[in-house]
């Protein structure tokens, strides 16, 4: 049946604006998205089609337009309205972060990351450059690949804080396999990237390791 045919308190367009986003399931908020089902599938179902296809929301907003489109009903413009919605989610966090909230809490910090790294299918590297406020100047991805000391290049950060005239850093990389514990090798890299950036002021407030699901801060477990 259609969802106009729906009892307008289970429309999901009607029932997010009645009862607010976070009443809808992630089929629902899918369906808002893509607007229209297709013959014999309503927008709901075909978000569940979704969600079981790829397992997770995170593997939706990171599928490719060819994988996406590869389900039936699910076309180039369908793929453009998750994208977009996604996007700006991203970037009102990136806006909140610029804006003066406290980065010495992770929590912020670990939303964004999420929402920029966390759906990665490779190990990326990414530095959050930070005022004397700890306001976010910039983000930047810098390295990207299996996090060792081969791939990491400190004289690189310290030209990049340089250039920001950064004041702190917040460094980040992700998990693809799923878990967030850090490596010795992760551990050591965060020291010594700590120690280097020390020597032209700039302080490392936090190293966060993230994953689809989950996140780990060094700073929350005193290992900085």
């Amino acid at each position: 049946m259609p969802i106009h045919n729906w009892p307008v308190d289970r429309q999901p367009r009607e029932k997010l604006i009645h009862y607010g986003a976070s009443t809808l399931s992630d089929a629902e908020l899918l369906a808002v998205f893509l607007r229209t089902g297709v013959a014999g599938r309503s927008a709901v179902e075909l978000g569940n089609v979704l969600l079981e296809h790829f397992g997770t929301l995170q593997h939706v907003f990171s599928a490719k337009v060819e994988d996406f489109t590869a389900i039936h009903g699910l076309g180039p413009a369908k793929y453009a309205h998750i994208q977009a919605g996604f996007e700006l989610a991203r970037r009102a966090l990136q806006e909140k972060l610029k804006s003066g909230v406290n980065l010495n809490s992770s929590a912020n910090v670990k939303n964004f990351l999420q929402l920029l790294i966390g759906n990665k299918s490779h190990e990326t590297f990414v530095i959050l450059f930070l005022d004397v406020r700890n306001r976010l100047l910039k983000s930047e991805e810098l390295f990207r690949g299996t996090l060792t000391h081969a791939k990491v290049y400190p004289r690189e950060i310290i030209k990049r804080a340089l250039h920001h005239n950064a004041a702190a850093v917040i460094l980040a990389h992700n998990h693809p396999s799923g878990l967030t514990t850090p490596s010795e090798s992760d551990i050591n890299l965060t020291m010594e990237l700590k120690k280097v950036l020390a020597t032209i002021d700039v302080n490392v407030l936090d190293h966060i390791i993230v994953a689809e699901n989950q996140s780990f801060s060094f700073a929350d477990h005193g290992l900085l």
